[in-house]
C-alpha cells in the first residue's frame, strides 16, 4: 500500500476507522518533512494492513489548525478511531517500526477504559 493524501473532507472518516492509521502532517518547504517522507512511504509498503495518510499543512491549513499542529513533521497514530500517539519530529526508520509494533501491541480494552475515565 502507498500513502494516501488526506484532506478536511476525508480526514475524520479515515482516522475513525477500525485498525491502525498513521498520519504525517508535512509541508513541501520543510526539510525534516522531506527527509521523513521516504521512511514513511517505505513503511507503508512494508505494512499493507495499516492506513498511511499524509496531510499537506499548506494545502490543508484549517485541518492542520483544527488538529493543533504547531510543528512539522507531526506524526499521529490512531487505532480503532482513538489517537494513541502524537509527536513532532522526523523519526528514523527503526523508531517508526518500534512505534508500529507498540501500536499493534496495545491492549485496546485498557485504552478505551482510560479514555472513558477522562
Amino acid at each position: 500500500m502507498t500513502t494516501t493524501t488526506l484532506t478536511a473532507a476525508d480526514f475524520e472518516e479515515t482516522v475513525l476507522r477500525d485498525g491502525i492509521t498513521l498520519v504525517d502532517f508535512w509541508a513541501a518547504w520543510c526539510n525534516p518533512c522531506r527527509a521523513f517522507a521516504p521512511v514513511f512511504e517505505k513503511a507503508s509498503e512494508t505494512h499493507p494492513d495499516i492506513t498511511f495518510g499524509k496531510v499537506d499543512t499548506e494545502a490543508e491549513q484549517q485541518l492542520a489548525a483544527a488538529a493543533g499542529i504547531t510543528a512539522i513533521p507531526t506524526l499521529m497514530a490512531f487505532r480503532d478511531g482513538i489517537l494513541v500517539y502524537r509527536e513532532s519530529g522526523a523519526l528514523p526508520a527503526n523508531a517508526l517500526e518500534q512505534l508500529i509494533t507498540a501500536v499493534r501491541e496495545l491492549d485496546m480494552a485498557e485504552v478505551r477504559e482510560k479514555v472513558a475515565a477522562r
